[in-house]
């Protein structure tokens, strides 16, 4: 049965009062702060996620928890977002990328930047860390001398509570089941005692990525030139408008023909002219008639 606007429906979840209008106005707060469009059938979420920050919280009612968030309290901001963020990654996810990277991408960037050793990559929307960790490996494997490079990868997410997982580097032996043997044991360490069941990336990775949070819409802390950006199943929570401006962002803090790898439901084009397919989802950035400046990454301050 169709609701009219602004009764009060009920979750599955009996609990607080939760009205058309209390949805639309969540929406509005949820693109607001993350850029992120709601569609109607993520009112269950919406509602599940953030019951539970009233109960938290002591309030009443979504009216408060809106006028709490809106004025501007900084920690139920980050919880906030946090809650309404979704986070699905895995270890070698889209396995078509990893091995375009080291069959023909890095070895082309092992030979375009055999004068100044230095390779700078962007994973943007890492969520737990499955996604960087995949490239330390493959760069670690497929870059003989890497300890004669100087080799970066920033991480970022929006997520605070999944960036804390991500520096930890430790996993449920099911998030790394579909490794072989030989890459388990090279890159893991197993858990003993309290810790059976769970892996944990070995300090060689970690050392190569610095996580830090980062709302993509807001001030990036690098100017690049970047070599390629991950940026995965991210773009698609956007509206198109929205979109474009990533797209040019990202073409502007990227080498000139730089790669970018997206998620095979996003394009930039028909939005931006600054690109070009070269493979199932990955976009080459078209040549610039300025030398990018050679910037530092994050973690190198």
């Amino acid at each position: 049965m169709k609701m009219n606007q602004g009764i009060a429906s009920k979750s599955i979840h009996q609990g607080y009062e939760f009205t058309d209008h209390d949805f639309r106005r969540l929406r509005e707060l949820v693109y607001r702060y993350t850029g992120i469009r709601m569609a109607d059938n993520r009112r269950d979420l919406i509602y599940n996620r953030l019951s539970r920050r009233l109960s938290a919280l002591g309030l009443a009612s979504f009216a408060e928890y809106r006028e709490f968030v809106e004025q501007g309290h900084e920690e139920e901001l980050e919880a906030f977002c946090n809650a309404v963020t979704t986070n699905h990654t895995a270890f070698f996810r889209e396995a078509h990328h990893f091995d375009y990277l080291t069959d023909t991408l890095i070895p082309e960037l092992l030979q375009r930047n055999r004068d100044r050793r230095r390779l700078r990559i962007w994973s943007a929307g890492c969520s737990s860390g499955e996604e960087p960790y995949t490239l330390a490996m493959v760069l670690r494997e497929s870059i003989p001398d890497l300890h004669n490079w100087d080799v970066r990868i920033l991480a970022t997410d929006i997520d605070s509570s999944v960036l804390a997982r991500a520096v930890e580097g430790i996993y449920h032996w099911r998030n790394v089941k579909g490794i072989p043997d030989l890459r388990l044991k090279r890159w893991f360490q197993r858990g003993k005692g309290r810790h059976q069941g769970q892996v944990r990336v070995k300090p060689e990775l970690r050392q190569m990525i610095c996580f830090r949070k980062m709302n993509l819409l807001e001030g990036w802390p690098m100017k690049g030139p970047l070599d390629l950006i991950f940026c995965r199943n991210v773009l698609i929570y956007f509206d198109q408008a929205t979109q474009a401006r990533l797209f040019e962002r990202f073409s502007g803090i990227l080498r000139p023909e730089g790669h970018l790898f997206i998620g095979h439901s996003e394009s930039p084009m028909g939005l931006v002219d600054c690109y070009e397919l070269i493979g199932k989802s990955i976009y080459r950035c078209k040549k610039k008639n300025t030398k990018p400046r050679e910037e530092s990454l994050p973690h190198e301050h």
